[in-house]
């Protein structure tokens, strides 16, 4: 009997929780433990909460049970929000079209509509948002909410970067804050 290769499959998996160390540890058992392999991964603080995104892939029939009872016992075990979906092949690749990538940051005094702003700025040219940061502290001398955005970037390789920049511009000048934008270096 002809057997067929195992065909590979791709998840996306998210979990949120009260940050403690053995998160992580935690997270990389539970993808072991379901024959998976991690193949992309963003984690970060956001306050006292720990949040993670992971691209899993992992072989077999029933890997995707495998991966819903383990993310559940989790839940339970360890008091994380888990979330976890398939997806499909076409999405775990980067689409075809050639882009340049590039850095944007703001700084300022805090207010609500920055991070609105700019990201529709950005998605109005075309660009594709790949990393945000964002932090608001209180500014040294007077206690103000300080904000600093950090985005990082893919902008189609035939946008108009000078339109991008002054139409980048007016925003930071209409919400007072500063901003610069630059070109990265591939590779």
């Amino acid at each position: 009997m002809l057997r067929l290769p195992a065909m590979r499959r791709w998840f996306a998996l998210s979990a949120i929780g009260r940050d403690r160390p053995g998160i992580v540890a935690d997270l990389a058992e539970l993808i072991f433990e379901c024959d998976c392999n991690l193949e992309d991964s963003s984690m970060t603080l956001l306050g006292s909460e720990f949040a993670v995104l992971l691209l899993l892939s992992g072989e077999g029939a029933d890997v995707e049970r495998r991966l819903g009872a383990a993310c559940k016992r989790l839940e339970w075990e360890k008091r994380l929000t888990v979330f976890f979906r398939p997806l499909e092949e076409a999405e775990t690749h980067a689409p075809g079209r050639r882009t340049v990538p590039m850095e944007c940051e703001v700084n300022g005094i805090d207010k609500a509509g920055i991070v609105a702003r700019v990201a529709r700025t950005l998605a109005e040219h075309g660009v594709n948002i790949t990393a945000l940061q964002t932090q608001s502290r209180p500014g040294a001398e007077t206690g103000t909410p300080m904000f600093t955005m950090r985005i990082r970037m893919a902008a189609p390789a035939d946008v108009d970067r000078t339109a991008l920049r002054g139409r980048l511009e007016r925003v930071a000048a209409d919400l007072r804050v500063d901003l610069a934008l630059r070109e990265l270096r591939e590779g």
